[in-house]
């Protein structure tokens, strides 16, 4: 605990002296990242509107566009690409990871010096009226020097059959349609939905609009973005790969209304996972479970300063523990968010993350570990309109768990924090 304190008082010292954002797009169009952005990396209304037209201005054919005698070829000048660096210093109240075997701690830190946290390269543009791409790659995430992620990466046609239809085709995340993690302002994520295991996904999504109602149906494989398996056939040996082992897909839908400013949605999800083994649910087997997620979500401004963002899921997990198929789980969780636009170089935000583990809190599984119940306070500012300062207080308010039978499961330790770095986008 002393060590966080040393390096709160060390963050305040240093905010007192100094008193996703895609730049590849303000650099085509020669617009500041204001016109889209309130605060990097939080949209505003034109960002929103940005986005609706398939990430495009209208005038996109007019600049930036190389001068190439083919009417059907539309290549930008230079390629569309953009950075976006991260790094920090980080204090937790108890840096310790648990042996999953012996329970034994393996670590014990202080403070960790956290940068770069990651390097991400972005890129997205125009290929014809109606056809967008769009794709980033993470390099050396959280300090694993030599990798290289693709997270989202995706083509999206609008205007399909000359209706208000766009199909998206790729990776992406399911979450996005309720509150895109990337663009969010606190450090802290929205832990809700990585629980759920609502985020990375292969896929594809339909959307559109009808009498002021927004809707949205996708489909994705449901098993995240890392998988894939080599295929052959007997015979002529011709190669081929799968990204997916099964021939069972996860769907999903939302619908979302719009009144006085306020935006309020309900969400779906139709799927499966595969069941686990083992006492404390931790081995892997290929035996399919069936998980169902169903959601709220409402958010808009209160003044002009200040806005909001809520969600709420309910998910049931049956036959996750593989020894009994119809066995079901049931648990809860979301999130609140308020935003503070002081003014053009301050920032406030706050993040409450609440997980109620439901019929896993008595179970002794890995799976009592989904609760949470913690408050980040983030402090934003802005040396410049792409790049800032973070400074952040999360506070974590569960008790540890000390009615596990050993220390591999469980909310073990204390994890609040203090984190100060700085945030980048070029």
């Amino acid at each position: 605990m002393k060590s966080i304190c040393s390096l709160f008082i060390l963050t305040l010292v240093l905010i007192a002296t100094t008193s996703e954002a895609m730049p590849a797009f303000a650099r085509k169009y020669k617009v500041s990242c204001v016109t889209c952005h309130s605060a990097f990396p939080k949209l505003n209304a034109g960002g929103e509107a940005f986005v609706a037209n398939n990430y495009r201005f209208d005038h996109w054919k007019q600049t930036g566009i190389a001068e190439i005698a083919d009417d059907d070829l539309w290549l930008p000048e230079k390629p569309s690409l953009a950075f976006r660096m991260q790094g920090y210093i980080k204090s937790r109240e108890d840096y310790r990871n648990y042996d999953s075997t012996t329970g034994s701690a393996t670590e014990d830190n202080d403070i960790d010096l956290q940068s770069p946290y990651l390097i991400k390269a972005l890129s997205s543009g125009a290929l014809s009226d109606n056809l967008t791409y769009y794709f980033y790659a993470i390099f050396a995430e959280k300090g694993n020097n030599g990798t290289v992620v693709v997270e989202d990466a995706w083509f999206q046609y609008s205007q399909l059959f000359g209706v208000d239809l766009s199909l998206m085709l790729g990776q992406f995340q399911v979450s996005d349609l309720m509150f895109p993690r990337e663009v969010r302002l606190p450090f802290s994520d929205f832990m809700a939905y990585r629980l759920a295991g609502i985020t990375y996904e292969r896929g594809a999504i339909l959307s559109g609009g009808v009498a002021g109602i927004d809707w949205a149906i996708g489909i994705v494989n449901g098993n995240g973005i890392s998988e894939n398996y080599n295929m052959t056939s007997p015979g002529l040996k011709r190669p081929d790969h799968l990204f997916d082992r099964d021939r069972l897909k996860s769907w999903f839908g939302r619908l979302g209304y719009e009144i006085g400013g306020i935006t309020s949605g309900v969400f779906a999800l139709k799927g499966n996972q595969y069941a686990k083994s083992g006492a404390k649910l931790t081995g892997s087997t290929s035996i399919p479970s069936d998980v169902d997620i169903y959601g709220v979500d409402i958010s808009g401004p209160v003044t002009s300063k200040f806005d909001f963002y809520f969600q709420y899921l309910a998910t049931k997990w049956t036959g996750i523990d593989s020894t009994n198929s119809a066995n079901a789980f049931d648990w809860t969780g979301g999130f609140l968010g308020i935003d503070y636009l002081w003014n053009d170089k301050w920032v406030f935000s706050l993040l409450q993350n609440y997980v109620d583990a439901g019929d896993f809190s008595s179970s002794h599984t890995v799976y009592r570990g989904l609760a949470v119940n913690s408050t980040s306070f983030t402090v934003s500012h802005y040396v410049a309109r792409n790049a800032k300062l973070v400074f952040e207080v999360m506070g974590d308010w569960l008790e540890t768990d000390r009615t596990t039978s050993d220390r591999t499961y469980g909310h073990q330790e204390k994890e609040s924090s203090v984190l100060l770095g700085v945030d980048a986008a070029f």
